[in-house]
């Protein structure tokens, strides 16, 4: 059954005696961040921090820190079984004869359940006041941070073209009681509804919710495509319709049950420096002019939690987030790349610098063919090294790929330079958001592919002597 709101999730983490409350007073100001980040490493509990120095609101923080976590946030015993579900659902071999019409009706029940239900009386709306965010428990996350920033923010902007909603995670600087910064990156979603407002001049209506069900801020995060409302994603994945509710100052739609709701608008011909920020990929993200984000009300819960993030060096918890991600949307990218078996963003390449594939090899070139089609899909532009080996190879398995990458290998023949995007974070190109890329193809080389000498089996063992000991191991009191 779908979490009703953030409170029904906090209650179930406490039953399965996977939250930790801490009940003396802590500091907001870099204090929480060092808690966060020793227990993120050692892949600790949520925390529900209740005594907040300066704000009378608890904080949560960590609820999606580990594996066991983020399976329980979307409900699921392994994230895999979303991905199964989305191929079940796109497999057309059940849509061919009238017969199995009528067998996929139960599946198309499970769509019709996915689309937001619309009401006028919501616990988001509880509480209506004028805004003041110096009573919420912002977080200074890192020493050289630029100032306090709201870190799971579901900002919610609609375009004036189309009507449809857009609901992404963009951190949002808090500049003062009324204001903050507007972190849209060049390639996201709102910011191209940004520039469409900013063409009509005026201002842009947008709406911040802050602790909504896991599922809806896992959704907040998805790569997914813009056709696609984040909305509805997240009634699939709850497989359960998001209630949403009118705003009380615009005609923009909100979760429903969110613990606050930030009303306000975007200036477009406004910007202010913002940053710096210590991001996910270890570093401080610089300083840079963003837009700003004007609040006009607040509205929340009568007793609300204020949810929030950390993110640093991996692991912490985003990481979980990305890597549900990396399995839900593995039918997608087979969509366009059948001969993908299998693949890996390992934590250490923060989402997008690095990604491993594992493909069925069934022509010469066609590991380079996939690393081209990879760095056309979407948020994959970004992706700064792809490694691809053999089917047979588990991309998880980052010793074996390394071996496989360090002996299988002629740097002339097998390394792929291209120049391109890059994520407006990566800090080591020589200019912004435009770089080189590399891709690695470790497969075995065919004779198709100029390689005329014998190419060496792996050293294996053969079945039946593995077999044998299998049977003999504690009589060789090992």
């Amino acid at each position: 059954m779908a979490y009703k709101d953030l409170q029904d999730f906090v209650k179930r983490l406490e039953e399965k005696n996977l939250l930790k409350r801490i009940k003396v007073e802590v500091d907001s100001n870099l204090e929480i961040t060092e808690i966060v980040d020793r227990v993120s490493k050692a892949w600790g509990p949520a925390l529900l921090f209740e005594k907040v120095k300066g704000s009378p609101y608890p904080v949560l923080i960590n609820a999606f820190g580990t594996y066991e976590r983020m399976n329980m946030a979307l409900e699921v015993e392994d994230i895999n079984d979303i991905a199964d579900e989305i191929v079940n659902l796109m497999d057309m071999s059940n849509y061919v004869t009238l017969m199995r019409k009528l067998k996929s009706v139960p599946k198309l029940a499970r769509l019709a359940k996915v689309f937001p239900k619309k009401v006028t009386k919501a616990p988001c709306q509880e509480v209506i006041e004028e805004p003041d965010l110096s009573k919420l428990p912002v977080l200074k996350c890192w020493p050289k941070d630029g100032g306090r920033f709201i870190t799971l923010p579901l900002v919610i902007t609609k375009d004036p073209e189309t009507g449809m909603q857009n609901m992404g995670m963009y951190r949002l600087q808090v500049f003062d009681k009324r204001t903050t910064g507007m972190h849209w990156h060049l390639h996201k979603d709102g910011r191209h509804i940004y520039e469409k407002y900013k063409k009509m001049g005026g201002r842009m209506p947008v709406a911040v919710a802050l602790g909504c069900d896991p599922a809806t801020i896992y959704a907040a995060t998805a790569p997914l495509p813009k056709e696609i409302d984040e909305m509805i994603f997240a009634g699939f994945l709850r497989k359960a319709p998001l209630e949403i509710v009118k705003c009380i100052t615009h005609d923009v739609y909100v979760p429903a049950h969110a613990e606050f709701v930030l009303e306000g608008y975007v200036d477009v011909d406004e910007l202010r420096m913002e940053g710096p920020f210590g991001d996910h990929t270890g570093y401080y993200s610089l300083s840079d002019l963003y837009p700003v984000f004007h609040l006009t009300k607040i509205t929340r819960r009568k007793e609300p939690i204020y949810p929030a993030t950390v993110v640093g060096k991996p692991p912490m918890e985003d990481c979980y987030l990305g890597k549900a991600t990396e399995r839900i949307f593995l039918p997608l990218v087979r969509i366009q790349c059948p001969e993908i078996v299998d693949m890996n963003f390992p934590l250490e390449g923060v989402f997008h610098n690095c990604v491993i594939v594992s493909i069925k090899k069934t022509y010469p070139g066609q590991a380079k063919k996939v690393m081209h089609a990879l760095w056309g899909m979407g948020q994959m532009m970004y992706t700064k090294m792809i490694i691809v080996v053999d089917a047979h190879v588990d991309p998880k398995d980052l010793s074996t790929v390394a071996w496989k990458v360090f002996n299988n290998i002629d740097a002339a023949r097998d390394v792929v330079i291209v120049d391109g995007p890059l994520d407006a974070l990566d800090h080591a190109s020589n200019l912004p958001h435009y770089g080189h890329k590399m891709g690695i193809d470790a497969t075995k080389k065919w004779p198709s592919e100029g390689h005329t000498r014998e190419w060496p089996d792996d050293i294996e063992m053969s079945k039946e002597i593995k077999d044998l000991v299998d049977a003999r191991w504690e009589e060789y009191g090992m």
